[in-house]
C-alpha cells in the first residue's frame, strides 16, 4: 500500500472529496511524534502548513492527507504508524490484497482469508466475522440477517481512536471494492465513548453509529458475504496504485437528501452555484419538501454549500491550482473580500495560509 496516490484527488459519485479535520492529522502523526520523527518535515513534504495543527477548525485537502499517510508510512515503515505493539512493514496491505483477490470465490472467504493473513503478524490488526447472532430469549430481532465484522483494538496504543476509524473505514473500501458495488452499513458500533469529533463519523460510514459497544464491529445484510469476489490482477495493480487516497477518502452515499444536494451543487462547479429551487426542481421535488428532509437529515441547504465551498477552495488553494480571486468568482461569491470572510469563518485561517508556501 506504498504506492503514490494519483493526482486527481478520490470523488464519490461526481460530487468533489470531502475535505478532513485536522484532528485526523494531528491523529496520524503520534506515532511518528513518539518515535521522534522530525513531525514539521512529514507536514512540509505532504504540503501541509504546520501553523494549522493550532487551528481547532482547520482541514486539510484528501490529496494532502494521502500524502501524509504516505510520509509516515515511509518514516516508520510501519502501516500502523507507529501506534501498533509492533510495526506492520510497509507492503503488508498490499500483500494482503493479493491473497484475498486471488483465492477468494466470495467476500466471506475474502474476510475470513484477510483476517488470516494478519494473523501471521504479532502487530497485525485483529478482526472476525460473526453471521447470524442467536437473539437473546424474548428478543426479536434482525440479528440472525446481519453479518458483523468485530475489531479488536486492545493491542494498540490508540488515545485518539485514529487506528480504530482507519481499519474499519479501510475494510468497509476494500471489501466494497472487491465486489464493486457499495456495502450499504447497517450501523456501525464503537467500544468507546463518543470522541469529540463524533459528527465526522457521518462521512467516515454513512450509517448510524452507537458508542459505548462491548466491541467495535461494522454491521450490514449477511447476503452480502455471498457476492462473489470480481477484482482480477489488473485491478488490483490499479487499486494500490490510487492507495492510500482512494481507500481513505471519505465518500459520500446517495442514499440521503443532503449527499445527493452535495452532488448535485459538486456538479455543477466551477460554472454556477445552484439556488435551492433549482436542485429542488432536478429532485423532482419542492424547494419546501427538500428544506424538510434536510432539517430532518439535520441540515440545510445553506450548511451543505458552504461545506461544499470550503472543501473546493481548500483543494483548490493547496494545489496552487486558482488564484483566490478566480476561486471567489467560481465558488459564487460577489467580491474575494466576500470569500475571505467566509473561508475564516468555515477554517479559522485566511485563504493564502493554504497555498503552497502559505
Amino acid at each position: 500500500m506504498a504506492a503514490p496516490p494519483e493526482d486527481d484527488p478520490p470523488r464519490a459519485h461526481g460530487a468533489p472529496a470531502r475535505s478532513v479535520a485536522i484532528h485526523h492529522v494531528r491523529a496520524s502523526l503520534r506515532g511518528a511524534e513518539r518515535h521522534g520523527v522530525d513531525i514539521t518535515a512529514l507536514l512540509e513534504r505532504a504540503a501541509i502548513s504546520p501553523r494549522l495543527l493550532e487551528v481547532p477548525l482547520a482541514r486539510v485537502s484528501p490529496q494532502q492527507f494521502a500524502r501524509l499517510t504516505k510520509e509516515v508510512w515511509q518514516a516508520l515503515d510501519d502501516e500502523l504508524q507507529g501506534l501498533g505493539p509492533q510495526p506492520l512493514k510497509v507492503g503488508t496491505f498490499a500483500m494482503m490484497c493479493h491473497a484475498v483477490v486471488h483465492c477468494s470465490p466470495d467476500l466471506r472467504s475474502a474476510l475470513d482469508r484477510g483476517s488470516t493473513f494478519y494473523r501471521l503478524f504479532p502487530g497485525g490488526p485483529r478482526f472476525h466475522l460473526e453471521e447470524g447472532l442467536e437473539e437473546e430469549p424474548g428478543e426479536e430481532t434482525d440479528a440472525h440477517d446481519e453479518a458483523r465484522v468485530v475489531f479488536d483494538f486492545t493491542a494498540f496504543d490508540d488515545p485518539d481512536h485514529y487506528l480504530a476509524e482507519s481499519a474499519t473505514v479501510v475494510l468497509h473500501r476494500v471489501a466494497g471494492w472487491l465486489i464493486r458495488r457499495r456495502i450499504n452499513l447497517t450501523r456501525v458500533e464503537f467500544g468507546y465513548p463518543a470522541p469529540g469529533h463524533a459528527l465526522e463519523y457521518d462521512l467516515l460510514y454513512g450509517a448510524p453509529c452507537s458508542f459505548r459497544a462491548p466491541h467495535t464491529a461494522l454491521v450490514f445484510d449477511r447476503a452480502v458475504l455471498d457476492q462473489p469476489v470480481l477484482q482480477d490482477e489488473a485491478g488490483l495493480r490499479a487499486f494500490l496504485r490510487r492507495a492510500p487516497g482512494d481507500v481513505l477518502a471519505r465518500l459520500d452515499y446517495g442514499s440521503t437528501a443532503a449527499a445527493q444536494v452535495r452532488r448535485l451543487l459538486g456538479q455543477s462547479l466551477p460554472d454556477r452555484m445552484p439556488d435551492p429551487q433549482d436542485i429542488a426542481a432536478r429532485l423532482a421535488v419542492s424547494a419546501q419538501t427538500l428544506r424538510r428532509r434536510l432539517a430532518a437529515e439535520g441540515t440545510s441547504f445553506q450548511q451543505i454549500r458552504d461545506q461544499l465551498r470550503r472543501d473546493v477552495a481548500i483543494a483548490a488553494l493547496a494545489a496552487g491550482t486558482v488564484s483566490i480571486e478566480d476561486l471567489s468568482h467560481q465558488l459564487g461569491f460577489s467580491e474575494p473580500s466576500a470569500f475571505h470572510r467566509a473561508f475564516k469563518r468555515w477554517t479559522g485561517s485566511a485563504p493564502r495560509s493554504y497555498q503552497p508556501g502559505g
